[in-house]
């Protein structure tokens, strides 16, 4: 199962033609109630502060997760636009406006990209949105890599991937996220590492934490790791009770990821 296994949510790439980079939209027609959670040293968000539980904007009608750094979330133009133009969004006194928070990842420097994720891009993240979608290397996961601590030349790629589950009484839960992060992606079940730092003279990984230990941080790396998802789910909550529920999946994040939050 995947994130567009919950009713009412769409997914749709959008990737690069020469560059390693690309966005994706999750898109939700008939809007959603949102929450938001933001960890980590280096955000890039917008209209997030909209999703806190303080703030009067019920619904949202989308989410964009975007390469390209501050660049990206321009992407979130294009969606707004394809939105407004199939009437989707709130009606404000008769102007469709869509509500569509964005997020992004820095890939800038993981293939050296001279150009980023557009606006036109954005749109046809919107047009390209339906119930099946790609995984990996794709959309907003063209350029992630992991494993990042020891530069390119030892990192891996990362990219972008879904599951879902369904819980009894028929309460499905489901996410789509994107590793793009400094450290290892591990498998929560047995602790073990599935993708990250490799050993210079190829043995397996060389964990990312114990590399920090004898070594220190490369300050170069600061500010140049992102791992973003979004969760969604049938069961009926409040806006503040998403907020809530927003906080506790950053768990997940901690649970596969080390390290997390840099």
């Amino acid at each position: 199962m995947k994130i567009t296994d919950i009713p009412g949510i769409e997914v749709g790439h959008s990737t690069h033609d020469t560059e390693a980079t690309g966005c994706t939209m999750i898109l939700c027609r008939e809007g959603a109630i949102a929450g938001v959670d933001v960890r980590g040293s280096a955000p890039g968000t917008r209209e997030t502060e909209l999703l806190r539980p303080t703030f009067m904007v019920r619904k949202i009608h989308g989410i964009m997760l975007s390469g390209g750094s501050a660049f990206g979330l321009r992407t979130a133009d294009g969606a707004m636009q394809w939105c407004a133009e199939n009437a989707i969004g709130y009606d404000a006194r008769g102007i469709i406006v869509p509500i569509i928070p964005a997020a992004i990842i820095f890939d800038l420097t993981n293939e050296r990209n001279t150009d980023f994720p557009s606006v036109q891009m954005g749109y046809d993240a919107c047009a390209n949105a339906g119930k099946n979608f790609a995984e990996g290397q794709t959309g907003v996961g063209r350029g992630a890599m992991v494993g990042k601590i020891m530069g390119r030349e030892f990192a891996m790629n990362g990219g972008v991937a879904s599951a879902a589950t369904e819980l009894p009484g028929g309460i499905r839960v489901g996410a789509i996220a994107v590793a793009n992060a400094l450290g290892d992606v591990i498998d929560p079940a047995n602790g073990q590492i599935v993708a990250g730092v490799r050993n210079p003279d190829g043995s397996g990984f060389a964990n990312t934490l114990h590399t920090v230990i004898r070594g220190g941080f490369p300050t170069e790396a600061d500010g140049t790791n992102t791992t973003l998802a979004v969760v969604a789910t049938n069961a009926k909550f409040t806006k503040e009770e998403i907020n809530k529920i927003a906080q506790m999946a950053q768990n997940g994040i901690a649970r596969s990821t080390r390290p997390a939050h840099t």
